[in-house]
C-alpha cells in the first residue's frame, strides 16, 4: 500500500478509497480518479497486485505513463495539437514532440478532483471541473468518473458535460501484468480481441486515415495468440521514444459490434487470471509497455522494466477530430459523453 503520510498537491491533501469484496480489492486516489492498486486471486486463490504504480505518491505526481489514471480531456493524439470547430481554430499544447497527447502537459491525471465514497455500495465517484481554455480547450467540462467492485467484477463509468461545444475523449489508463505488477513482461500473457481492423499509423503513432483488415498482420488477435509472439513485427518509431528492441505495439484497433458488449480477454497462463474486457466504446487503444524501462516502481521492485505492463484503453478513434471521415469526437451542451468499462477477472 501507498505510504500513509499525508500527501498535498495544490494544497489539497491526497485521499485513497479502498473498495473491497469477497475476492478482490482495489486502492484508488483522487490524484487523476486514479487506480492504484487492484488485487486478485489465482487459481489457487493466491492475491496479486495486478497493476503497474509509481514508487510513491510523489512519483506519481509527475508521472508521464498515466499509471492507473483518469486520461483527459482528450486522450489520445492530435496532429500538431490543432484542430477546428465550427470555423473556430483551437491551439493546443504540444507534449509529445509537435503533438498533443492525453490532455497536454498537464492533463486531467494531474488534477485532484473531488470524490464521493458510496454509502450503499463498494463505489467511488470523482468530480473534477475543466475550466475554458485550459491546455487550449474549448469550454466548461465537468467530468465524472464512478468506480465500482462487485465481486470480481470491476466497472468504470466516466461521463462529460459541457457548457460550450468542445472535444472529449476519456479512458482508464492502468497497465496490467495478471502475474503481478512485479513478475516481469506481459509478452506471455493472451490476448483475444474481437476485431477485424485496426487503425493504421504512421511513425508519429498519428493515424494516416486508412483502417486496414488484421488479416495477415501482427494485428489480428482474432484467435488468442500471445502479446510477444508478433510484437517484434510492428514497425513503427515510437514518436521519437525508444526501447529495447521493438518499440512493440501502441496503436488502435476498431471493435466489432456495438453497445455494451465483450471484446477481448487477457490471459496469464501461470498464474491462471484471466481479464474479460466489456466496453460500450468503438475502439481499443493497448499500449504493451515499451517505454517503461527504469521507471520507479511500486513495492521492492526498484524499477519497471519494458514490457512490464498492457493497457486496455476504451475509447474512439485516435486524432479523429482532424479525419473528418472518422466519428466525431465532439461534444455539445445538452449532450452527456458516455464512455463504460467492465473487467471480470477469475482464474482457471
Amino acid at each position: 500500500m501507498p505510504p500513509s503520510a499525508e500527501v498535498s498537491l495544490d494544497g489539497y491533501p491526497l485521499q485513497l478509497f479502498a473498495l473491497r469484496s469477497d475476492t478482490c480489492t482495489a486502492l484508488l486516489t483522487d490524484l487523476g480518479a486514479r487506480l492504484l492498486e487492484f488485487h486478485a486471486p489465482d487459481r489457487d486463490g493466491t492475491p496479486a497486485d495486478v497493476v503497474l504504480g509509481r514508487a510513491t505518491l510523489e512519483d506519481t505526481f509527475t508521472d508521464r505513463h498515466y499509471m492507473g489514471s483518469t486520461a483527459g480531456r482528450y486522450a489520445g493524439r492530435i496532429a500538431r495539437g490543432r484542430f477546428s470547430l465550427d470555423g473556430e481554430e483551437f491551439r493546443l499544447a504540444t507534449n509529445e514532440g509537435n503533438n498533443h497527447l492525453h490532455g497536454g502537459t498537464r492533463g486531467f491525471d494531474q488534477h485532484v478532483w473531488s470524490a464521493r465514497r458510496h454509502e450503499d455500495e463498494e463505489a467511488v465517484t470523482f468530480v473534477r471541473v475543466s475550466p475554458h481554455g485550459e491546455e487550449g480547450f474549448p469550454g466548461e467540462l465537468t467530468t465524472r468518473v464512478t468506480y465500482r467492485l462487485d465481486g470480481n467484477v470491476l466497472g468504470i463509468s466516466m461521463t462529460a458535460t459541457t457548457d460550450r461545444a468542445t472535444i472529449v475523449r476519456l479512458v482508464h489508463h492502468s497497465y496490467w501484468n495478471l502475474a503481478g505488477h512485479d513478475s516481469g513482461t506481459v509478452l506471455d500473457h493472451v490476448l483475444q480481441l474481437h476485431s477485424s481492423h485496426y487503425v493504421v499509423i504512421d511513425d508519429e503513432l498519428l493515424p494516416t486515415g486508412e483502417i486496414a483488415s488484421v488479416a495477415g498482420t501482427p494485428f489480428d488477435f482474432r484467435k488468442p495468440c500471445t502479446i510477444g509472439e508478433r510484437n517484434g513485427d510492428v514497425a513503427n518509431t515510437g514518436a521519437g521514444r525508444v526501447a529495447a528492441g521493438a518499440a512493440g505495439y501502441d496503436h488502435s484497433w476498431v471493435l466489432d459490434g456495438d453497445g455494451m458488449r465483450v471484446v477481448g480477454t487477457l490471459t496469464d497462463p501461470g498464474s491462471g487470471r484471466r481479464l474479460e474486457l466489456a466496453t460500450d466504446q468503438r475502439a481499443l487503444c493497448l499500449y504493451a509497455g515499451g517505454y517503461l524501462a527504469g521507471y520507479t516502481a511500486k513495492g521492492d521492485l526498484g524499477h519497471y522494466a519494458p514490457f512490464a505492463g498492457v493497457t486496455l484503453e476504451t475509447t474512439a478513434f485516435p486524432d479523429d477530430v482532424n479525419q473528418p471521415h472518422f466519428p466525431s469526437p465532439v461534444l455539445r451542451p445538452g449532450e452527456v459523453y458516455r464512455n463504460e468499462m467492465r473487467l471480470t477477472f477469475t482464474a482457471e
